[in-house]
């Protein structure tokens, strides 16, 4: 099982060779993908997007689960944000990887790896 980080989506859309082999690898297994909510909001909040790079987002996010906000993700949220001193953004994302028992997928490792018991995994 997967998280998303929204830099995963991001890089495996633009084609980086990386990225998408490590996401076609995830994808292949058939495995459940989550993102969290916040990252459908990084996603479709970018200023610049055109109408082929929202079409590519909306079928990406169809074939992944989108892990809403809920209580217990805000409250485990808001204590790595507290511990670990990370964005909003991040601490969601990475309460969801933890709340749902799967591996994080992201360039972000600096960021993520000094969370205890998040299982990261890099593009």
């Amino acid at each position: 099982m997967y998280t998303l980080d929204t830099n995963a989506i991001i890089y495996y859309l633009h084609d980086d060779f990386d990225a998408m082999a490590v996401m076609q690898d995830v994808l292949d297994k058939n495995t459940p993908v989550y993102i969290s909510t916040i990252t459908e909001i990084e996603l479709f909040g970018f200023p610049r997007l055109n109408t082929t790079e929202v079409e590519q987002i909306e079928r990406m996010i169809k074939t992944l689960s989108v892990i809403p906000v809920d209580s217990r993700i805000a409250r485990l949220a808001g204590e790595i944000r507290k511990t670990y001193g990370l964005p909003i953004a991040d601490s969601i994302i990475a309460a969801t990887a933890l709340f749902t028992g799967s591996t994080l997928l992201t360039r972000n490792i600096r960021d993520f790896k000094k969370i205890q018991g998040l299982i990261l995994r890099t593009l």
